[in-house]
């Protein structure tokens, strides 16, 4: 079962890299990315049910599987009011859904913390303008219309936070 949940875990880093790209390059997220996504988390759910001793706990515990589609719940919600606010697009709202399913409830607060982070450093970075050498190039004619249109893309800046997010236990064990 451990196998199938890594299997899982890389087929969901790539869709949410898929899902940043997208956003990046056309200010649009999928719903297929999305749904499916959420498909890869149920399979997950179930290898996780499968492979456990204690079924209530994996179920019930707040850094099981409650904890994750409550974190799910609170942040796709979140992402609705903003969107009604029209702080964000409605992509970015869906996209809070996956995210909060992958990261759990545990994730929340590094989570937060590192979109804060990386959406201050988004913002400051498209203050400054493009290197001339290299502004010919698609990605920095893609910044640049950005940087002009003052529409960003807030989904890199979300899938980011949570693959960091999703590497922080990795890199923990890894120092540690």
């Amino acid at each position: 079962m451990l196998k199938m949940i890594d299997v899982i875990n890389s087929i969901s880093v790539f869709l949410f890299l898929y899902a940043a790209w997208t956003d990046f390059r056309s200010w649009k997220i999928p719903n297929t990315v999305v749904l499916a996504l959420v498909a890869l988390y149920a399979l997950r759910t179930a290898a996780v049910i499968l492979g456990s001793e204690d079924v209530g706990a994996a179920l019930f515990a707040s850094s099981g599987i409650g904890g994750d589609v409550g974190a799910g719940l609170l942040m796709f919600m979140l992402g609705v009011m903003l969107w009604a606010f029209r702080l964000f697009g409605a992509g970015d709202a869906k996209l809070f859904l996956p995210i909060g399913l992958f990261i759990g409830w545990h994730g929340m607060l590094p989570f937060s913390f590192l979109l804060l982070v990386l959406g201050v450093v988004t913002l400051l970075l498209l203050r400054l303008p493009v290197p001339l050498p290299v502004a010919h190039l698609a990605f920095f004619i893609r910044v640049e219309e950005i940087r002009v249109s003052r529409k960003v893309p807030y989904g890199v800046v979300m899938v980011f936070a949570a693959l960091l997010t999703l590497a922080l236990p990795i890199i923990r064990q890894q120092l540690g």
